[in-house]
């Protein structure tokens, strides 16, 4: 495993506890209540910290699905940060592990590794980060020659700590706990990617895993549940697609679309999307159309 200074080692268990924190304090809305305005609050960190995390840290820092300038992706980390998901090269490094080594023993928070069933569901969602998994093998060198990155990576803590004190300073205790609370159901929101997309849903293309598309989980994180498309096409900006009776069907991702609304700002560019000729070659129907055809035989013959 990869030696840490112990100021980086210090830093990073900052966050872990942060998010235990978070949960912790997710009880004060039962004390306080939560007015429309908190309620909004909620909402409007919620969305804004997924669309950093699915659109920033994961398809423009680790897949380079499409290009931005450095300052977008500068502040967009910082936002990431501020999501309790830690810094850019800790998150980028575990994601890039887990394509590497998916289902397999260094897949770090599979459903299916080191245990199953319960338990695999619990690690998944977050038991993994409580383990000595936590720390990556290896940082990615990329993050860590740009000293912005590298500088959010380590600091990743203040992002989150001072929004936790803007949110007192907007509407005393009542926010706090909205701030935690919200911070909490984004933190389950984007481990559902890691624990119910490899478990349940739809396997429209040939992967060698077991990443399924999953219509709930593509709600709650803006369109990353479509984690069987992402396995498949990786450096694809665009998670929403599937394949329905051979044809290509463009499924709901706000993440996709809120990168278009960077490229019409003229902060997003090169844009990676497959060709409707990989998607369908990919296509499982594609692959084993004679299924169909055996299937409507069998109830022939059977009737």
């Amino acid at each position: 495993m990869r030696q840490y200074s112990s100021l980086t080692i210090v830093s990073y268990l900052i966050g872990p506890t942060l998010i235990i924190f978070s949960h912790i304090g997710s009880l004060l809305v039962l004390v306080t209540g939560l007015s429309w305005g908190a309620v909004v609050w909620i909402i409007l960190l919620y969305v804004i910290r997924m669309l950093a995390t699915t659109s920033i840290y994961h398809r423009l820092l680790t897949h380079k699905s499409y290009q931005a300038p450095a300052p977008v992706l500068w502040v967009g980390c910082i936002v990431g940060a501020a999501a309790g998901q830690m810094g850019p090269s800790w998150w980028k490094a575990h994601h890039v592990a887990h394509h590497q080594h998916v289902e397999q023993d260094l897949d770090p928070h599979s459903p299916y590794t080191p245990m199953q069933g319960i338990g695999g569901f619990y690690w998944s969602q977050g038991g993994w980060l409580l383990s000595p998994r936590f720390f990556p093998d290896k940082l990615p060198m990329d993050v860590e020659n740009d000293a912005i990155l590298r500088l959010i990576d380590r600091l990743h803590f203040i992002p989150l700590v001072a929004l936790g004190a803007i949110s007192y300073f907007i509407g005393g205790v009542e926010y706090l706990g909205a701030f935690f609370l919200s911070t909490t159901l984004l933190f389950h929101g984007v481990q559902t990617v890691n624990s119910l997309c490899h478990i349940v849903g739809k396997q429209p293309f040939i992967t060698d895993d077991l990443s399924r598309n999953n219509q709930l989980v593509a709600f709650l994180t803006l369109g990353e549940g479509w984690h069987n498309l992402h396995h498949a096409f990786q450096s694809s900006s665009r998670h929403g697609i599937t394949i329905r009776s051979g044809k290509i069907v463009y499924l709901p991702d706000p993440t996709f679309s809120f990168i278009k609304v960077l490229e019409f700002l003229k902060l997003a560019s090169k844009l990676r999307l497959p060709t409707e000729t990989n998607l369908l070659a990919r296509s499982k129907e594609q692959i084993f159309p004679h299924l169909e055809l055996l299937a409507a035989v069998k109830t022939s013959v059977d009737s």
